[in-house]
């Protein structure tokens, strides 16, 4: 049983519907370890960066145990799920009675995901548990991610955290755990998933059917940051031009740095193309946060004070622009020229 899919990047698979994990070996046997002890914990909280493989680490390790119901019988390993089982097609259609998949909706006039996971959501997991399972296997939330979840929906699962039914099992996954509700922390056990090496981020890449040109493979890599996510918006939405063109207006002067925010306010502002709008402003946050740290680290205590409190400024006039729905080239423009001011 699924929500609504949030938009899925293109040349990415979905992760329910993904065979292969690459990367976090340690991870799995250590999963699949604890749930074969029969002593395993009712909520797995997977964190880490964006893009790395939480959520298919997750349905993966639902797929082990919908598939091994006993714990004291189920193999010591994760292998890769069968894409013809009938329980695997289940899961990647949303159709199986036995699995929860918690995520932002989609709006039914917009036909975007909302901001939030909202607690109407949430209750859905209340009705899920409520029902018999038909076949006495266990029943699985994904929270996907934990993030996303406003106060009250937050508060409804950490009742239900603290009040888990019989043969449940929460997996929560977030990108930043630190700003989850301390009391969601701590019902859960942390498992931990590192960015991905060069060797299983190109083979991740590879397994969808992508390849980075030889010239620009390494600063990819380099700039990807161990996330297949980030790895596909810098190669197929365009991400390795934006951020060429982002360091060259910010290094021009006068009427030609005009000219070279407005260009690229106009790419990354178009209507529909919300993942690269994002990807930019993150990026430009990044940017800052970046000098910052490098004056900081250069003694320059004046100047990295200055720039923390940019990007805590271009932070709220993001929240607002995205609160407000304020045009959004617009608030690229004025995060540009205020950056450029101060850099």
């Amino acid at each position: 049983m699924s929500a609504a899919p949030s938009t899925l990047l293109d040349g990415a698979i979905a992760p329910q519907e993904n065979t292969r994990l690459f990367g976090h070996a340690e991870a799995q046997i250590f999963l699949a370890e604890s749930y074969a002890s029969g002593k395993g914990h009712h909520a797995l909280l997977l964190e880490g960066p964006e893009g790395v493989g939480k959520a298919t680490l997750a349905f993966r390790f639902a797929n082990h145990i919908l598939a091994h119901p006993d714990p004291l019988a189920a193999p010591t390993q994760m292998s890769d799920p069968d894409p013809g089982h009938p329980m695997f097609r289940q899961i990647a259609q949303g159709a199986s009675h036995n699995l929860l998949h918690l995520t932002r909706p989609v709006d039914a006039k917009t036909g975007k995901a909302k901001t939030a996971i909202t607690v109407d959501e949430v209750r859905r997991a209340g009705k899920f548990f409520s029902q018999t399972s038909g076949t006495g296997n266990w029943r699985i939330v994904i929270v996907d991610p934990a993030d996303d979840l406003n106060r009250s929906a937050a508060n409804a699962i950490l009742k239900m955290l603290e009040e888990p039914p019989k043969r449940s099992m929460f997996l929560v996954l977030s990108h930043a755990p630190g700003k989850l509700l301390p009391t969601i922390r701590s019902r859960c056990l942390a498992v931990s998933l590192r960015p991905l090496g060069d060797d299983d981020l190109v083979s991740a890449l590879a397994h969808l059917g992508l390849s980075a040109p030889e010239h620009v493979r390494d600063r990819l890599l380099a700039l990807a940051g161990g996330s297949v996510s980030q790895a596909i918006k810098l190669s197929n939405y365009g991400g390795l031009d934006v951020l060429d063109a982002m360091r060259a207006a910010l290094g021009q002067e006068g009427p030609a740095r005009r000219r070279a925010i407005h260009k690229i306010a106009d790419v990354v502002a178009q209507k529909d193309g919300d993942i690269l709008y994002e990807f930019f402003i993150d990026q430009l946050g990044m940017e800052v946060s970046g000098r910052a740290r490098a004056a900081a680290l250069q003694g320059d205590v004046a100047r990295a004070f200055d720039l923390s409190q940019l990007k805590a400024t271009m932070d709220e006039q993001i929240g607002a622009s995205d609160a407000y729905n304020l045009d959004r080239k617009q608030t690229v423009i004025t995060l540009m020229g205020e950056i450029a001011g101060r850099l």
